[in-house]
Protein backbone atom coordinates (compact mmCIF):
# COMPACT_ATOMS: atom_id res chain seq x y z
CA UNK A 1 0.00 0.00 0.00
CA UNK A 2 2.96 2.33 0.61
CA UNK A 3 3.95 1.85 -3.03
CA UNK A 4 0.44 2.79 -4.07
CA UNK A 5 0.33 5.92 -1.93
CA UNK A 6 3.70 7.17 -3.18
CA UNK A 7 2.72 6.39 -6.76
CA UNK A 8 -0.61 8.19 -6.49
CA UNK A 9 1.11 11.18 -4.96
CA UNK A 10 3.65 11.29 -7.78
CA UNK A 11 1.25 10.98 -10.71
CA UNK A 12 -1.36 13.32 -9.23
CA UNK A 13 0.95 16.36 -9.21
CA UNK A 14 0.59 17.58 -12.78
CA UNK A 15 -1.52 16.02 -15.53
CA UNK A 16 0.38 15.28 -18.71
CA UNK A 17 -0.74 16.62 -22.08
CA UNK A 18 -1.82 13.08 -22.94
CA UNK A 19 -3.97 13.02 -19.81
CA UNK A 20 -5.53 16.38 -20.68
CA UNK A 21 -6.23 15.22 -24.21
CA UNK A 22 -7.73 12.04 -22.85
CA UNK A 23 -9.98 14.00 -20.50
CA UNK A 24 -11.16 16.18 -23.39
CA UNK A 25 -11.81 13.08 -25.48
CA UNK A 26 -13.85 11.51 -22.69
CA UNK A 27 -15.90 14.69 -22.27
CA UNK A 28 -16.67 14.74 -25.99
CA UNK A 29 -17.77 11.10 -25.90
CA UNK A 30 -20.13 11.22 -22.96
CA UNK A 31 -23.02 10.49 -25.29
CA UNK A 32 -23.17 6.75 -25.87
CA UNK A 33 -22.35 5.75 -29.45
CA UNK A 34 -25.11 4.30 -31.57
CA UNK A 35 -25.53 0.61 -31.05
CA UNK A 36 -24.02 0.64 -27.58
CA UNK A 37 -24.97 -2.40 -25.58
CA UNK A 38 -22.56 -2.57 -22.69
CA UNK A 39 -24.07 -2.06 -19.29
CA UNK A 40 -23.07 -2.15 -15.63
CA UNK A 41 -24.94 -5.36 -14.96
CA UNK A 42 -26.62 -8.22 -16.72
CA UNK A 43 -29.73 -7.98 -14.54
CA UNK A 44 -31.68 -5.92 -17.07
CA UNK A 45 -30.52 -8.17 -19.90
CA UNK A 46 -31.71 -11.27 -18.06
CA UNK A 47 -35.14 -9.68 -17.67
CA UNK A 48 -35.12 -8.79 -21.37
CA UNK A 49 -34.12 -12.36 -22.22
CA UNK A 50 -36.98 -13.80 -20.15
CA UNK A 51 -39.44 -11.49 -21.90
CA UNK A 52 -37.93 -12.23 -25.31
CA UNK A 53 -38.02 -15.99 -24.68
CA UNK A 54 -41.69 -15.71 -23.85
CA UNK A 55 -42.28 -13.66 -27.00
CA UNK A 56 -40.04 -15.90 -29.11
CA UNK A 57 -37.96 -12.96 -30.41
CA UNK A 58 -34.51 -14.15 -29.24
CA UNK A 59 -32.78 -17.47 -29.95
CA UNK A 60 -30.15 -18.88 -27.64
CA UNK A 61 -26.80 -19.98 -29.06
CA UNK A 62 -26.13 -23.38 -27.52
CA UNK A 63 -23.81 -24.96 -30.11
CA UNK A 64 -20.13 -24.08 -29.58
CA UNK A 65 -19.54 -24.35 -33.33
CA UNK A 66 -22.18 -21.70 -33.96
CA UNK A 67 -20.49 -19.45 -31.38
CA UNK A 68 -17.13 -20.02 -33.05
CA UNK A 69 -18.49 -19.11 -36.46
CA UNK A 70 -19.63 -15.75 -35.08
CA UNK A 71 -16.17 -15.19 -33.59
CA UNK A 72 -14.49 -16.19 -36.85
CA UNK A 73 -16.58 -13.58 -38.63
CA UNK A 74 -15.23 -10.96 -36.23
CA UNK A 75 -11.64 -12.15 -36.74
CA UNK A 76 -12.07 -12.06 -40.52
CA UNK A 77 -13.24 -8.46 -40.39
CA UNK A 78 -10.46 -7.36 -38.04
CA UNK A 79 -7.95 -9.08 -40.34
CA UNK A 80 -9.49 -7.29 -43.34
CA UNK A 81 -9.26 -3.89 -41.66
CA UNK A 82 -5.72 -4.36 -40.36
CA UNK A 83 -4.43 -5.55 -43.73
CA UNK A 84 -6.09 -2.62 -45.51
CA UNK A 85 -4.69 -0.07 -43.06
CA UNK A 86 -1.20 -1.42 -42.38
CA UNK A 87 -1.90 -2.32 -38.74
CA UNK A 88 -0.10 -5.18 -37.03
CA UNK A 89 -1.92 -7.87 -35.08
CA UNK A 90 -0.94 -11.33 -33.87
CA UNK A 91 -2.94 -14.39 -32.91
CA UNK A 92 -1.98 -14.91 -29.27
CA UNK A 93 -2.58 -16.84 -26.06
CA UNK A 94 -4.83 -19.90 -26.36
CA UNK A 95 -5.77 -18.96 -29.93
CA UNK A 96 -2.11 -19.16 -30.97
CA UNK A 97 -1.63 -22.45 -29.12
CA UNK A 98 -4.68 -23.75 -30.98
CA UNK A 99 -3.27 -22.58 -34.32
CA UNK A 100 0.11 -24.25 -33.69
CA UNK A 101 -1.10 -27.45 -32.02
CA UNK A 102 -4.53 -28.02 -33.61
CA UNK A 103 -4.55 -25.76 -36.70
CA UNK A 104 -7.65 -24.16 -35.17
CA UNK A 105 -9.44 -23.80 -31.85
CA UNK A 106 -8.22 -25.77 -28.88
CA UNK A 107 -11.01 -28.39 -28.70
CA UNK A 108 -12.46 -27.04 -25.44
CA UNK A 109 -11.78 -23.35 -26.13
CA UNK A 110 -14.51 -20.87 -27.02
CA UNK A 111 -12.86 -17.49 -27.57
CA UNK A 112 -10.32 -15.69 -29.78
CA UNK A 113 -7.43 -13.53 -28.55
CA UNK A 114 -5.09 -11.28 -30.49
CA UNK A 115 -2.24 -8.97 -29.49
CA UNK A 116 -1.49 -5.58 -31.02
CA UNK A 117 1.56 -3.37 -30.39
CA UNK A 118 0.38 -0.34 -28.43
CA UNK A 119 0.72 2.10 -31.36
CA UNK A 120 -1.33 -0.14 -33.68
CA UNK A 121 -3.84 -0.85 -30.92
CA UNK A 122 -4.55 2.83 -30.30
CA UNK A 123 -4.85 3.52 -34.02
CA UNK A 124 -7.24 0.58 -34.41
CA UNK A 125 -9.48 1.88 -31.62
CA UNK A 126 -9.66 5.30 -33.28
CA UNK A 127 -10.30 4.15 -36.83
CA UNK A 128 -11.91 0.70 -36.94
CA UNK A 129 -15.10 0.58 -38.98
CA UNK A 130 -17.18 -2.24 -40.36
CA UNK A 131 -18.92 -1.06 -43.56
CA UNK A 132 -21.76 -3.52 -42.93
CA UNK A 133 -22.28 -2.13 -39.41
CA UNK A 134 -22.33 -5.65 -37.95
CA UNK A 135 -19.28 -5.29 -35.72
CA UNK A 136 -18.02 -2.52 -33.48
CA UNK A 137 -15.03 -2.04 -31.22
CA UNK A 138 -15.45 -1.52 -27.49
CA UNK A 139 -12.85 1.01 -26.37
CA UNK A 140 -12.29 0.96 -22.59
CA UNK A 141 -11.80 4.76 -22.63
CA UNK A 142 -15.24 5.33 -24.13
CA UNK A 143 -17.36 2.88 -22.16
CA UNK A 144 -18.68 3.68 -18.71
CA UNK A 145 -18.74 0.78 -16.23
CA UNK A 146 -16.78 -1.45 -18.64
CA UNK A 147 -15.11 -4.20 -16.63
CA UNK A 148 -11.98 -4.59 -18.70
CA UNK A 149 -9.04 -2.38 -19.63
CA UNK A 150 -8.53 -4.05 -23.01
CA UNK A 151 -10.66 -3.82 -26.13
CA UNK A 152 -13.16 -6.20 -27.66
CA UNK A 153 -14.75 -6.29 -31.09
CA UNK A 154 -18.34 -7.46 -30.76
CA UNK A 155 -21.13 -8.67 -33.01
CA UNK A 156 -24.02 -6.20 -32.66
CA UNK A 157 -26.55 -8.87 -33.58
CA UNK A 158 -25.90 -10.85 -30.40
CA UNK A 159 -25.99 -10.58 -26.62
CA UNK A 160 -23.87 -12.50 -24.15
CA UNK A 161 -23.91 -12.87 -20.38
CA UNK A 162 -20.75 -14.21 -18.73
CA UNK A 163 -20.90 -15.55 -15.18
CA UNK A 164 -17.34 -14.48 -14.44
CA UNK A 165 -18.31 -10.83 -14.76
CA UNK A 166 -21.61 -11.16 -12.94
CA UNK A 167 -23.76 -11.22 -16.04
CA UNK A 168 -22.28 -8.06 -17.58
CA UNK A 169 -24.10 -7.33 -20.82
CA UNK A 170 -22.08 -7.59 -24.01
CA UNK A 171 -22.20 -9.19 -27.46
CA UNK A 172 -20.30 -12.22 -28.74
CA UNK A 173 -16.76 -10.90 -29.01
CA UNK A 174 -13.07 -11.23 -29.78
CA UNK A 175 -10.46 -9.91 -27.30
CA UNK A 176 -7.75 -7.45 -28.37
CA UNK A 177 -4.84 -6.88 -25.98
CA UNK A 178 -2.27 -4.08 -26.29
CA UNK A 179 1.35 -5.10 -25.96
CA UNK A 180 3.55 -2.61 -24.11
CA UNK A 181 7.25 -2.14 -23.53
CA UNK A 182 8.46 -2.95 -20.02
CA UNK A 183 11.50 -1.68 -18.16
CA UNK A 184 14.75 -3.66 -18.26
CA UNK A 185 15.34 -2.86 -14.57
CA UNK A 186 14.06 -6.01 -12.86
CA UNK A 187 13.49 -4.31 -9.50
CA UNK A 188 11.42 -1.59 -11.17
CA UNK A 189 9.61 -4.19 -13.29
CA UNK A 190 8.58 -6.07 -10.16
CA UNK A 191 7.34 -2.82 -8.61
CA UNK A 192 5.26 -2.00 -11.70
CA UNK A 193 3.69 -5.48 -11.77
CA UNK A 194 2.90 -5.27 -8.08
CA UNK A 195 1.29 -1.84 -8.44
CA UNK A 196 -0.71 -2.67 -11.55
CA UNK A 197 -2.09 -5.75 -9.85
CA UNK A 198 -3.26 -3.62 -6.93
CA UNK A 199 -4.76 -0.91 -9.18
CA UNK A 200 -6.64 -3.50 -11.24
CA UNK A 201 -7.96 -5.04 -8.02
CA UNK A 202 -9.22 -1.65 -6.78
CA UNK A 203 -10.80 -0.96 -10.17
CA UNK A 204 -12.63 -4.28 -10.16
CA UNK A 205 -13.94 -3.67 -6.65
CA UNK A 206 -15.31 -0.29 -7.69
CA UNK A 207 -17.14 -1.79 -10.66
CA UNK A 208 -18.36 -4.94 -8.95
CA UNK A 209 -21.41 -5.02 -6.69
CA UNK A 210 -20.31 -8.33 -5.22
CA UNK A 211 -17.17 -9.13 -3.27
CA UNK A 212 -14.85 -11.33 -5.31
CA UNK A 213 -12.00 -10.99 -2.78
CA UNK A 214 -11.41 -13.34 0.14
CA UNK A 215 -11.62 -10.40 2.55
CA UNK A 216 -14.82 -8.39 2.89
CA UNK A 217 -12.89 -5.63 4.66
CA UNK A 218 -10.41 -5.32 1.78
CA UNK A 219 -13.28 -5.19 -0.73
CA UNK A 220 -15.03 -2.39 1.17
CA UNK A 221 -11.79 -0.44 1.60
CA UNK A 222 -11.00 -0.64 -2.10
CA UNK A 223 -14.58 0.03 -3.20
CA UNK A 224 -14.93 3.22 -1.17
CA UNK A 225 -11.48 4.70 -1.75
CA UNK A 226 -11.96 8.33 -2.89
CA UNK A 227 -10.74 7.50 -6.39
CA UNK A 228 -12.84 7.33 -9.55
CA UNK A 229 -12.60 4.59 -12.16
CA UNK A 230 -11.58 7.24 -14.69
CA UNK A 231 -8.66 8.24 -12.46
CA UNK A 232 -7.69 4.60 -12.06
CA UNK A 233 -7.74 4.11 -15.83
CA UNK A 234 -5.42 7.09 -16.32
CA UNK A 235 -3.06 6.00 -13.58
CA UNK A 236 -2.90 2.46 -14.91
CA UNK A 237 -2.11 3.71 -18.41
CA UNK A 238 0.57 6.07 -17.11
CA UNK A 239 2.10 3.19 -15.15
CA UNK A 240 2.19 0.61 -17.94
CA UNK A 241 2.74 2.68 -21.12
CA UNK A 242 6.41 3.61 -21.39
CA UNK A 243 7.41 6.67 -23.47
CA UNK A 244 10.45 4.95 -25.03
CA UNK A 245 10.98 1.47 -26.51
CA UNK A 246 12.85 -1.21 -24.59
CA UNK A 247 13.99 -4.72 -25.49
CA UNK A 248 11.10 -6.40 -23.65
CA UNK A 249 7.30 -6.37 -24.06
CA UNK A 250 4.28 -7.81 -22.29
CA UNK A 251 0.49 -7.80 -22.19
CA UNK A 252 0.12 -5.47 -19.21
CA UNK A 253 -3.68 -5.59 -18.88
CA UNK A 254 -5.47 -7.28 -15.99
CA UNK A 255 -5.73 -10.39 -18.17
CA UNK A 256 -2.00 -10.41 -18.84
CA UNK A 257 0.54 -12.92 -17.52
CA UNK A 258 2.81 -12.59 -14.52
CA UNK A 259 6.44 -11.50 -14.75
CA UNK A 260 7.47 -14.65 -16.58
CA UNK A 261 5.11 -13.68 -19.39
CA UNK A 262 7.40 -10.87 -20.55
CA UNK A 263 9.14 -11.67 -23.82
CA UNK A 264 11.65 -10.05 -26.22
CA UNK A 265 10.40 -7.15 -28.33
CA UNK A 266 12.16 -8.85 -31.25
CA UNK A 267 9.41 -11.51 -31.16
CA UNK A 268 6.89 -8.94 -32.45
CA UNK A 269 9.27 -7.12 -34.81
CA UNK A 270 7.38 -8.56 -37.76
CA UNK A 271 4.56 -10.98 -38.51
CA UNK A 272 4.19 -14.33 -40.25
CA UNK A 273 1.24 -16.17 -41.72
CA UNK A 274 -0.38 -18.93 -39.70
CA UNK A 275 -3.29 -21.28 -40.41
CA UNK A 276 -6.35 -21.23 -38.16
CA UNK A 277 -9.60 -23.07 -38.93
CA UNK A 278 -8.64 -23.43 -42.59
CA UNK A 279 -7.92 -19.71 -43.07
CA UNK A 280 -4.72 -17.69 -42.98
CA UNK A 281 -4.08 -14.99 -40.37
CA UNK A 282 -1.09 -13.26 -38.78
CA UNK A 283 0.99 -13.94 -35.72
CA UNK A 284 4.31 -12.71 -34.36
CA UNK A 285 7.56 -13.82 -35.99
CA UNK A 286 8.86 -15.11 -32.64
CA UNK A 287 5.69 -17.00 -31.71
CA UNK A 288 7.54 -20.15 -30.60
CA UNK A 289 9.69 -18.18 -28.15
CA UNK A 290 6.63 -16.29 -26.88
CA UNK A 291 4.70 -19.52 -26.31
CA UNK A 292 7.61 -21.24 -24.57
CA UNK A 293 8.20 -18.32 -22.21
CA UNK A 294 4.50 -17.93 -21.40
CA UNK A 295 3.26 -21.54 -21.34
CA UNK A 296 6.29 -23.81 -21.22
CA UNK A 297 5.60 -27.08 -23.06
CA UNK A 298 2.67 -25.76 -25.06
CA UNK A 299 2.53 -28.76 -27.41
CA UNK A 300 1.52 -31.13 -24.60
CA UNK A 301 -2.18 -31.28 -23.75
CA UNK A 302 -2.99 -30.16 -20.19
CA UNK A 303 -4.65 -32.52 -17.68
CA UNK A 304 -8.35 -33.09 -18.27
CA UNK A 305 -9.32 -31.09 -15.18
CA UNK A 306 -7.58 -28.02 -16.63
CA UNK A 307 -9.49 -28.12 -19.93
CA UNK A 308 -12.00 -25.49 -18.95
CA UNK A 309 -14.39 -23.45 -21.10
CA UNK A 310 -15.87 -20.08 -20.19
CA UNK A 311 -19.30 -19.90 -18.59
CA UNK A 312 -21.70 -17.80 -20.64
CA UNK A 313 -25.12 -17.44 -22.20
CA UNK A 314 -25.28 -16.14 -25.79
CA UNK A 315 -28.29 -15.09 -27.83
CA UNK A 316 -29.22 -13.93 -31.33
CA UNK A 317 -31.35 -10.81 -31.22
Amino acid sequence: MNDLLSYLSEISKTPSSAQRNDETLIEKRRVAPRGKFCGPTGKNLRIQILIAKFAGSMRQITDINELRQIQMGILDDVHRFCEANGLRYFLSSGTLIGAVRHKGYIPWDDDIDIYMPRQDYEQFLKTYQDPRDIYRVIDPKRESHYYYTFAKVVDRRTRMVEDEVQGYEIGVYMDIFPVDYVTENMQERERVFRLKHLLYKIRRCKLSHENYLSSKLAYLCYRYLPITVRQLNRWIERLIVLPEPTDTVCNMTEAGPKLKGCFPAADIASSVDIAFEGRTYKTMVGYKDYLERTYGDYMTLPPVEQRVTHQFEAWWL
